[in-house]
């Protein structure tokens, strides 16, 4: 029997509402241990909901002990959670998500009001209501094109493309250019996102080994002639979820092996603006690279807006074609908005205030947890707290959620292997630095108690 919760009759997010329902069930005994959970993609069509909604979902079902993530095999009831986690559906803080953090001086709001204001005083608000072209206007994509100039300079503007969203991005470039059933190489830990688009897609992700400076060159190689793979995507700045930067020299034998093997690059580098200096992949191979820029994480998501940048201008508008064909357009209006920030200096001082809030918190977190609990990025968003051995990552967070704190477990990540016991914070979720600093004391406790 298939598992489908009834959700429509329940309360909160949809992902916690799937997660309700499968505790109650449980509990019932309308689902048992061992028991094979729906695919992510089914289970989104039988809910009518996202596939990203479904991962989340499992992901915190997993988290709480609900489920067993079986790399290859699919989702298993793992049985009840402890009374703990039972009598704290939802957790006080929720560290799960990879979000930037909102400081007071990134003056938001004000921004806003006043962006708006112009356009209103313009062109009219009514003029951004409208279809517009898929992947923005020859002169949006220019403002975005001299935006990059810091991170990939000299960019012609008909390679750019003002998508919406790095995801989106991500599920039009496999269709684009992996069959159903090719091999997408990645590193062995990636984006849940790829993981969610790659299921949707129907290719399957083969994890390359990493060590303390992202992919390692020579796994990439041999990984690539086994699976006579076209397609790579990787994160060498501010890895998620390791937090991993690739130095230059690795970077540049990364380079080689995708020149070598013939691969096509997909660079997913949603930090680049937070920690700048680090030269693109795409920059030592500009003819077989998409570089995809999300302003997600330096100045705010929902704006959902990602600078996608293709070999050509060929293959941007095949890109603009799928995107269209999927969503139609990127927000008019935020695309309005943000090409307006980038203009006047106002996307640069807020990035600036993310980058200043981002370096305080990870400062608190080193001071609380200190250096052998913690590996981060000192501009970074999120931080990797590798666990000690013989203590299983499931269990530890069920153990925090009982506590009143959510985070992301390492399994969530895992291309195609086991991956290592480790649980992933997102610091900039925290509503400031006093709601911050009460989820590091209860992870310090925790790990105190497991020590």
């Amino acid at each position: 029997m298939v598992w489908t919760p009834t959700i429509s009759d329940r309360q909160g997010p949809i992902y916690q509402r799937i997660v309700n329902a499968l505790a109650d069930d449980i509990a019932a005994g309308r689902v048992h241990a061992g028991q094979t959970l729906p695919t992510h993609r089914s289970l989104a069509a039988a809910l009518g909901v996202d596939v990203t909604t479904v991962t989340r979902a499992y992901t915190e079902a997993g988290r709480q002990g609900l489920t067993e993530a079986r790399v290859g095999r699919g989702t298993f009831v793992k049985g009840a959670p402890p009374a703990s986690v039972r009598s704290a559906a939802s957790p006080g803080i929720d560290l799960s998500m990879n979000l930037p953090p909102f400081p007071a001086n990134a003056r938001f709001d004000s921004h806003l009001a006043h962006t708006l204001g112009e356009i209103r005083a313009g062109p009219g608000l009514s003029a951004y209501l409208t279809y517009r072209q898929a992947a923005g206007t020859a002169s949006e994509r220019q403002i975005a094109a001299d935006w990059l100039g810091p991170v990939l300079a000299g960019v012609a503007a008909d390679r750019v493309l003002l998508a919406p969203g790095t995801q989106a991005a991500l599920y039009a470039l496999l269709l684009q250019h992996a069959e159903p059933g090719a091999t997408i190489l990645t590193e062995h830990l990636t984006f849940p996102g790829m993981k969610a688009a790659a299921e949707l897609a129907g290719v399957t992700l083969a994890g390359v080994a990493m060590d303390g400076e992202g992919i390692i060159p020579e796994e990439l190689d041999r990984v690539a002639r086994k699976h006579a793979a076209k397609l790579v995507y990787l994160m060498p700045t501010i890895h998620n979820p390791t937090t991993i930067t690739m130095p230059e020299e690795r970077r540049r034998r990364v380079a080689h092996v995708i020149r070598e093997r013939d691969l096509l690059l997909i660079e997913d580098d949603p930090h680049a603006f937070l920690a700048p200096g680090h030269l693109p992949l795409s920059a030592l191979i500009p003819e077989r690279s998409y570089l995809a820029a999300s302003l997600s994480k330096c100045i705010a998501p929902g704006f959902r807006i990602s600078i996608l940048v293709a070999p050509d201008a060929q293959a941007a508008e095949a890109v603009a074609t799928r995107l269209r064909a999927m969503l139609q357009m990127s927000v008019p209006l935020m695309v309005a908005v943000l090409t307006r920030w980038m203009r006047d200096g106002t996307a640069l001082a807020i990035v600036n205030a993310v980058r200043t809030e981002a370096t305080a918190r990870q400062t608190l977190a080193r001071g609380i947890l200190g250096p052998d609990h913690l590996v981060a990025h000192p501009q970074g968003l999120h931080a990797w707290v590798p666990l000690p051995d013989g203590l299983s990552a499931a269990r530890f967070a069920a153990d925090l959620h009982g506590r009143g704190l959510a985070v992301v477990t390492s399994d969530a990540f895992a291309a195609d292997a086991d991956p290592p016991s480790a649980i992933r914070l997102g610091l900039g979720a925290a509503q400031n630095r006093a709601q911050l600093v009460k989820a590091l004391e209860i992870l310090s406790a925790a790990l105190t108690a497991r020590l």
